[in-house]
């Protein structure tokens, strides 16, 4: 059964939408790891909110760790890593790159069907979301920001008004686990809900259709 699962998973990251080759705009991410040396009660004794970051440059695959925590595909059939009402995933994470081996500075959007990166705008943009976001010293400080934004009409289409709710309940899940594969790879995160939303779009580029809710600086401790 897990061998089935394993082949069907691959067919779907291959066969579902665009072909996976890399470009000068797409980045492959390594594969995300499924195993590591803390427990789970571990980690969540050890979480906390760190605001302070040594200047140090993170490794690609360690942001491939935390985006794939936050939204990777666990499934063959798309299931994710955090649940999502209906399973329809309204979330869709960016990354503003600072210091990243690998990654030129600038805006990416994590595509969790071929867990890769795509380059969508080029340049130091962390001081402009630093002051996004109350010129916070946690955003302006950290290696990379990993943007949580979310297209509210794929839920509310099936659940109305009440599906705001389910979409901002599945946020804090994906946070969440963003929050402990960062401390089980030594790195510390914040959440950081106080910016202006038209800046911080405006910063993302993002499309008329998503909506920025949170932010998570992250960095070594």
């Amino acid at each position: 059964m897990l061998l089935r699962s394993c082949i069907l998973l691959l067919l779907f990251t291959l066969f579902s939408g665009v072909a996976v080759a890399q470009t000068d705009k797409t980045i492959a991410l390594p594969r995300p790891s499924v195993s590591g040396s803390s427990s789970l009660e571990q980690l969540l004794a050890q979480r906390r909110s760190t605001r302070e970051y040594k200047r140090t440059a993170l490794e690609l695959a360690e942001i491939g760790q935390l985006l794939w925590a936050a939204q990777g595909i666990t499934h063959a059939h798309g299931f994710r890593t955090a649940p999502s009402a209906g399973a329809l995933y309204p979330l869709e994470l960016y990354i503003v790159a600072n210091q990243v081996h690998g990654l030129a500075k600038g805006v990416y959007h994590y595509d969790p069907r071929r867990h890769q990166l795509l380059n969508t705008s080029t340049g130091d943009m962390q001081a402009l979301l630093s002051r996004a976001a109350s010129s916070q010293e946690s955003v302006q400080q950290a290696s990379a920001v990993i943007a949580f934004t979310a297209d509210y009409q794929r839920t509310t289409r099936k659940y109305g008004n009440r599906g705001v709710r389910y979409v901002h309940i599945e946020v804090g899940h994906a946070a969440q686990n963003l929050f402990l594969q960062a401390e089980s790879l030594g790195l510390g995160t914040v959440d950081v809900g106080a910016f202006a939303d038209d800046k911080v779009a405006r910063v993302l580029q993002l499309p008329a259709d998503l909506q920025p809710l949170l932010l998570m600086p992250v960095g070594r401790k």
